[in-house]
C-alpha cells in the first residue's frame, strides 16, 4: 500500500467521515496484521484483484491493495 500501517489508513478514513474512534471497535471486526499480510499478499507484481469489505457502524470499508476508502451505506 504505502508507508504508513494499513490500520493508520482505515482509522484515517473513518475519521475523515467524522466518526470518533470512541464509536467502534476496530479490534473487534478485524485482525489488523492478518489484513495486512493479505493485501501485502497481492501487490503491484501479481495480477489479482484485491478487493476486501467490512462494514462499521453505518460505513463500509474498502480496502484494495492500493487504497482504502469509507462508503456510507445509510
Amino acid at each position: 500500500m504505502n508507508d504508513r500501517s494499513l490500520l493508520l489508513e482505515i482509522i484515517t478514513a473513518l475519521e475523515e467521515q467524522d466518526l470518533d474512534r470512541g464509536e467502534y471497535q476496530l479490534q473487534r471486526m478485524i485482525v489488523a496484521e492478518a489484513l495486512e499480510r493479505l493485501v501485502d499478499s497481492t501487490g503491484p507484481q501479481t495480477e489479482t484483484d484485491l478487493e476486501i469489505r467490512f462494514s462499521v457502524g453505518e460505513f463500509r470499508v474498502v480496502v484494495t491493495s492500493s487504497d482504502v476508502a469509507v462508503i456510507r451505506v445509510s
